[in-house]
This record gives structure tokens, C-alpha cells and sequence, in this order.
């Protein structure tokens, strides 16, 4: 009985392992579920197309074009930059500013001949052709603004500007000297003249003043000159020449700045408790 069990046994475990025994070496199939990630389609259209990140340059959307400099900028537009001064001429036209008057000359067309005052908004009232504004230009640029005005009654205007009255020039001296205030630059005047002409120095005055002169319209560049070493004939190419607008500023000394808190004076006092030999 007992042998008869263990031939039933023996041959139920043959069945068992003659499956797998016929399999062994063989490479097992790969599950076709893993075929869809391993395989990437690719559009024909796509195909050919470069990448972004190959070559950036040839994509005009991914990239951005680099800004020019500022300076380039304001040099391109005309525009002034107000994050710094603007350069400066060497012989700077007269701008005309408000209450300014000039005379307007028509050769050809003598019925259009005005005299006209700039505003305080900067504009001039032109006879026929309505209002321009004119306020910081050159005459050279009145004269192509007047003409554009006038192009729309006039074929080909030919028109003269002359500056009746202005702005003189001026400078100003501030401080401790002896009559501060405006003063006509009608010559090439240098700092220590300037500072003769407003009455010299005070007794409470630095000799090292400051020179504050408008570079645009938000710059102002500013200097600091040492008369005493001037007057003295030292480094006399730092008397520089004024321009118009300069100002010029003279500062307290330290003397006379120390005095309104301690109050002193100078000179000899005597003591009687002291005794004399």
C-alpha cells in the first residue's frame, strides 16, 4: 500500500516539472504592455525641426534680443537719458525761454510779419497759423517748427527770426561776500573776478567756495576751488571761467561757525589778584 502511494507521488511531481524543464534555456517573451514606453513616435514634421536647446540662436521666440547701452540709445533717438548728464558743446546755441520776443520777417509773403512773445507755457501765438510751442529751442529750430506751421497756408515759407529781447546772461554768488546776488555776465569772467564783483569776501568767508554749474536739465556738476591758493599764484589754471547760470557759493569758516556757540574774543585782560614783578 505504502509503495503504491509513493509511485503516485513520484509521478505527479514529473507531470509537474516536465513543463517548465522544457522551457529552460529559452528567453522568456517580454510582456507586450512595456512596448508602449519604451517606443517613442516622432511626427515627420517634428522630426526634421531642430531643438530649442540645440540651437538657440536659430529661434527667434526663445531668444530675446540683447538691449543696446543707453548711451547708444540717446544717441540714436535724440532723446536725453535722465539717468545721466548729457555731453556738452563746445559753443551751446541760445535756447529761447519764456517772455523772450522775436521778430518774424516774410520776404515773400510781408502780410505775415509779427512780433511775438513766448508765453510763460512756452507757446507763441502766430498770426494765421495758430499756436506752436517753441520754449528751449534754437533759432535754427523755430524757424523749421514756424515753417511746418505755416506749410499748411503757405507753399515753401520763407521766414527770418531775430531775437529782440531775452534772457541776458547771468551768474550768481551766494554766501559770505559782500553784496550777494545776480549779476550780468556781459564779459569771460573767472571765479575770483566774480568774486570781487559781488565785494569780496566777507570776514567770516572760506576761501574754498563752490562752483555749481547746470549740465542738463537734471545734472548739475559741481566744483571746489581754492581762491587762497589761487590768489597766492598757485595752480591759477583752476580760476575757472564762468558760464551762464553758474552759481557760486562761499562757505562760513570754521572760526565764525565755532563762535555762535562759544562766544569768545580776542586781546589782553587783567587779572588784579595777580602780581607783578
Amino acid at each position: 500500500m505504502m509503495s503504491n502511494t509513493k509511485v503516485f507521488l513520484t509521478a505527479c511531481a514529473c507531470l509537474l516539472v516536465a513543463p517548465a524543464y522544457s522551457s529552460f534555456g529559452q528567453n522568456s517573451p517580454k510582456p507586450k504592455s512595456a512596448q508602449p514606453n519604451t517606443q517613442v513616435q516622432v511626427r515627420p514634421d517634428t522630426a526634421a525641426a531642430p531643438s530649442s536647446s540645440d540651437s538657440p540662436e536659430k529661434s527667434p521666440a526663445s531668444v530675446a534680443p540683447s538691449a543696446p547701452p543707453r548711451a547708444a540709445h540717446s544717441l540714436d533717438t535724440g532723446q536725453v537719458d535722465s539717468d545721466r548728464p548729457t555731453l556738452e558743446h563746445r559753443n551751446p546755441r541760445y535756447r529761447v525761454m519764456r517772455d523772450d520776443v522775436l521778430v518774424l520777417t516774410f520776404p515773400l509773403s510781408p502780410e505775415f510779419n509779427q512780433t511775438i512773445t513766448i508765453e510763460p507755457d512756452g507757446y507763441v501765438t502766430l498770426l494765421g497759423a495758430g499756436s506752436v510751442y517753441i520754449q528751449e529751442m534754437t533759432v535754427p529750430e523755430v524757424i523749421e517748427a514756424l515753417k511746418k506751421a505755416y506749410s499748411k497756408i503757405l507753399r515753401d515759407p520763407v521766414i527770418d527770426v531775430d531775437l529782440k529781447d531775452f534772457q541776458k546772461p547771468f551768474f550768481l554768488v551766494l554766501g559770505q561776500v559782500g553784496k550777494p546776488g545776480q549779476y550780468d555776465l556781459r564779459y569771460d569772467t573767472t571765479v575770483s573776478q566774480a568774486i570781487a564783483i559781488a565785494g569780496s569776501f566777507s570776514a567770516d568767508a572760506k576761501t574754498q567756495v563752490f562752483l555749481f554749474h547746470r549740465v542738463s536739465p537734471g545734472w548739475v556738476e559741481v566744483k571746489k576751488l581754492s581762491l587762497k591758493n589761487i590768489l597766492h599764484g598757485k595752480n591759477v589754471n583752476e580760476d575757472l571761467h564762468l558760464q551762464a547760470g553758474d552759481m557760486i557759493y562761499v562757505p562760513v569758516n570754521f572760526i565764525s561757525n565755532f563762535k555762535k556757540y562759544v562766544p569768545y574774543s580776542t586781546g589782553l585782560y587783567f587779572n588784579p589778584s595777580s602780581k607783578f614783578f
